[in-house]
């Protein structure tokens, strides 16, 4: 069987497997919903059935399924561009920065907690835009990134714990933000980082053969008419776009941006334009799954 082929059955596969995760997703909760009444919501012909789907469900499938995709795309484009299987949204601050912008909040002005998912993104964008700075301004850029996000992840979180022992009433609240979940948002919450989610996809798809040519080495890429400099930070501004749009509605959700582009690659083998789209169908079937469990 050639590879075209299998890749082609794979993909299928997949697209089945998120297909039934999200039918399940639908059906399974406090309240079970045979297919039957998942339809009868859609029709509006049941209208018991259509507060759950509409109202509850669909907009939590469709947060699980962004988050995942957004999330785990983003931690493919981070381990390609650094050459490191290591790195992962949270190594460059995003989510430090998200965690310290929403204590901030909670702490300093608790009445203005409707704000927290936009107190979330600006942080998570802040953080990420500071790392980038930093690597710009260093001359090895791809370990100044890492370095640099591992040094600021450490001093939010150190904010985070001095605001948490300054205000400890506030620490219950930020738990589940911490935590990470997709319980009680709803479709308009969504329709913002959807769209950014969206964009950052495409964005990726078009950059990720530039991308690809970095694991050259800077050198061999620049003598390919690569700009190194450019398609790193084009690619991590892409990055941090879509971990913070994820961040804003699903919390600091973990391991996601790790683990998924490991499997991906595994299937798909190391080219970045071939694996990108495994990379955001198993990241959202990993999410889906997690909050249906």
């Amino acid at each position: 069987m050639s590879k075209n082929k299998r890749l082609i059955i794979l993909f299928s596969v997949l697209v089945f497997v998120f297909t039934l995760a999200s039918v399940c997703a639908l059906s399974f909760g406090s309240v079970n919903l045979s297919f039957s009444r998942i339809i009868g919501a859609i029709q509006g012909t049941d209208k018991n059935a259509e507060i759950i789907i509409l109202g509850l469900r669909l907009p939590r499938l469709f947060a699980a399924a962004l988050a995942g995709a957004a999330l785990a795309s983003a931690g493919h484009l981070l381990q390609t561009v650094t050459n490191n299987d290591l790195c992962a949204p949270n190594i460059i601050g995003v989510n430090s920065g998200a965690g310290l912008a929403v204590m901030l909040v909670l702490c300093l002005f608790p009445s203005l907690w409707k704000f927290i998912p936009a107190a979330a993104f600006i942080g998570a964008v802040a953080a990420a835009g500071t790392v980038i700075a930093i690597a710009s301004a260093a001359k090895e850029r791809r370990a100044a990134l890492v370095l640099g996000g591992v040094a600021l992840s450490s001093l939010l979180s150190a904010g985070i714990s001095v605001l948490s022992l300054k205000f400890p009433d506030a620490l219950s609240s930020y738990a589940a933000f911490s935590a990470g979940g997709f319980s009680g948002v709803s479709a308009d919450e969504l329709a913002v980082p959807a769209v950014m989610i969206l964009l950052g996809l495409v964005l990726s798809f078009a950059i990720a053969p530039k991308v690809s040519l970095l694991c050259l080495g800077d050198e061999a890429a620049s003598s390919l008419g690569i700009n190194v400099v450019g398609v790193r930070v084009a690619a991590v501004v892409i990055a941090s776009g879509l971990c913070a749009a994820a961040v804003s509605f699903a919390g600091l959700l973990g391991f996601v941006g790790l683990i998924v582009p490991h499997v991906s690659r595994k299937l798909t083998g190391r080219g970045l334009r071939l694996s990108l789209p495994f990379t955001a169908i198993l990241g959202s079937i990993l999410v889906i799954l997690s909050d249906l469990a």
